[in-house]
C-alpha cells in the first residue's frame, strides 16, 4: 500500500501498518516535513538566524544530512565517514556542519540532504530485510552493544521532529510562513 500525499508532498503514515512500515513511514514524513520548511528559499534565506540562534536552515539542512550519515553509514554498518565529513577536525570545529551549512551553495547543501537521507533509507531497509528492527549498529565505543535499528529509527524520528520545530520558528521569520 503506498502512502497519500498532504498538501505539502508529504507522505501520511500508514495507520493499518507492521512496526518497520509505522517507524520507516513516520521518519520519511518527518523529513518531508522538513524538505517542506527549506523549499523555495534562496542562499540569503536559508542562512538567516534568528537574533538569539546560531542556527539556520541551511546549517540544519547540513547537520541533519551529518546525521543521517553518521547513524545510518558509520554506526548502523560500521562504514568510514566519507565526504564532506571525514576531512573534517571535529575537535577543533565541533558545529562545522552548522557553520558552514550557512554559507555554502543551497543547491549543494540540498543535493549532499537528498544523497544522505536515500542512502539511509537504503541502509536502513538493507538492515532490516536481513536481520529486522532487532539488528544492532555495528560500530560499537567502549565494548557496548551497538543500539538496535529500531532504537535508530526511533531517534531519528525525534531527531527531525526536534529540528522540525527550529525549522518552523526560522521559517515564520523568513517570510511568515507557517504550519505544523
Amino acid at each position: 500500500m503506498t502512502p497519500e500525499l498532504d498538501e505539502h508532498g508529504r507522505p501520511e503514515p500508514l495507520i493499518d501498518a507492521d512496526e518497520w512500515q509505522t517507524l520507516s513511514g513516520f521518519l520519511d514524513y518527518q523529513r518531508a516535513t522538513f524538505a517542506w520548511k527549506c523549499s523555495g528559499l534562496d542562499a540569503e534565506q536559508l542562512g538567516r538566524r534568528l537574533p538569539s540562534s546560531s542556527m539556520s536552515l541551511g546549517g540544519m539542512m547540513k547537520h541533519l544530512a551529518y546525521v543521517e550519515d553518521d547513524w545510518f553509514s558509520r554506526d548502523l554498518h560500521d562504514e568510514p565517514l566519507r565526504e564532506p565529513w571525514a576531512s573534517v577536525d571535529w575537535r577543533t570545529r565541533p558545529d562545522w556542519e552548522w557553520e558552514t551549512g550557512r554559507t555554502d551553495d543551497p543547491a549543494d547543501v540540498r543535493a549532499l540532504w537528498d544523497e544522505c537521507v536515500a542512502r539511509a533509507r537504503t541502509l536502513a531497509a538493507r538492515t532490516y530485510d536481513a536481520e529486522g528492527l532487532g539488528a544492532r549498529a555495528r560500530r560499537r565505543e567502549g565494548g557496548s552493544p551497538g543500539p538496535s535499528l529500531r532504537w535508530i529509527m526511533t531517534h531519528m524520528i525525534e531527531e527531525y521532529a526536534r529540528h522540525n520545530g527550529h525549522a518552523d520558528l526560522l521559517r515564520e521569520s523568513i517570510d511568515g510562513e507557517t504550519g505544523e
